[in-house]
């Protein structure tokens, strides 16, 4: 999760709402400097391209589009949204620039755990034939074929899921909504996943709170100046259960198909936009510190990883950043 820090002074008015949506909630708060906004009318607005976002790539709408895609069982061509197509597109992208572990067909893998839509409040480590079977359908990210808005799945039970993705994605269609209506200095925000345009009220990059990645506390690890990009943070630290003394994770391998289960605890990520900073920052965490700092630098992606203290794991992280990241915050 990350935290905004915004003050807003002068002659400029705070445009500053928030609501429900994708299981969370979501935030905008922009600098109106002539006071022309409706912001009102900015609120519908923004509500409803997240319907139509929802209506596009939730899981857990069985009438949404992927949800639709995931239930055919044909391997022809399927005209998709423009939204989804383009979600999709990147989605291979990382998945090739990371070692094919950003995998939108994990989806099996993630139900099996206990953490997707599926899942009714009871989570079990599961039996390795239901883990293997599983794993038999997922690993097809680099197999769905895309011509245009169309897609082929490889094999009839292939399926999307996208929740590393799709809330980066509806961030930056909020910041589209917001540019509409004239802003050009604002914050737009899902569940953590930022998009960030121009400088706050003090005329001031936006300050943004990264939180620290423990269970047991909500406040800010560091704060990260931010101007016209996008930010998520992934962690392993909230979504989580424990069983015989064992801690199983979200955070799932796309290779062994078992939760992560290295020190890194957190990874933020600053891109162009908040879709791929989504994404990015679940492919870092998974990846950790070690091969995820190789990656970021070859791609000049801004990454910053917190680990977990070698020494005691219950006292004191360890940060790591990327060439781009420091580069950014200098």
């Amino acid at each position: 999760m990350s935290l905004s820090l915004a003050a807003c002074k002068g002659g400029s008015e705070l445009v500053d709402f928030s609501g429900s949506t994708m299981g969370t909630t979501y935030t905008v708060t922009g600098v109106d400097h002539d006071r022309r906004v409706d912001t009102a009318a900015l609120k519908a607005a923004v509500e409803k391209t997240l319907l139509d976002v929802n209506a596009q790539m939730s899981n857990w709408d069985r009438s949404s589009e992927v949800s639709r895609f995931n239930a055919a069982t044909t391997t022809d061509p399927v005209s998709v949204s423009k939204g989804l197509a383009e979600v999709v597109r990147a989605s291979q992208q990382v998945n090739r620039d990371s070692d094919g572990q950003f995998d939108i067909t994990l989806g099996p893998v993630i139900e099996a755990w206990g953490f997707g839509a599926q899942n009714t409040g009871s989570r079990e480590a599961p039996d390795q034939h239901v883990l293997n079977a599983a794993l038999a359908s997922a690993g097809k990210t680099g197999a769905l074929q895309l011509d245009g808005n169309r897609i082929r799945k490889p094999h009839q039970d292939t399926q999307i899921h996208l929740p590393s993705i799709g809330k980066g994605y509806g961030v930056d269609q909020m910041a589209e909504v917001a540019r509409s209506f004239g802003l050009s200095d604002f914050m737009v925000e899902i569940g953590g996943d930022i998009y960030v345009s121009g400088r706050n009220a003090d005329s001031m990059k936006w300050q943004i709170g990264i939180e620290t990645p423990s269970a047991m506390t909500r406040q800010a690890y560091k704060v990260a100046s931010v101007s016209n990009m996008g930010m998520a943070t992934s962690g392993d630290y909230r979504n989580y259960y424990e069983r015989d003394g064992k801690r199983y994770s979200h955070i799932i391998d796309a290779h062994t198909g078992h939760p992560i289960t290295h020190r890194t605890a957190s990874v933020t990520v600053l891109a162009d936009n908040t879709m791929l900073a989504d994404a990015w920052a679940t492919a870092m965490l998974v990846l950790g510190t070690g091969r995820g700092l190789e990656i970021a630098n070859k791609l000049d992606l801004a990454a910053m990883f917190i680990d977990r203290n070698s020494n005691d794991l219950n006292k004191g992280f360890v940060t790591t950043s990327s060439d781009r990241f420091e580069a950014l915050q200098a």
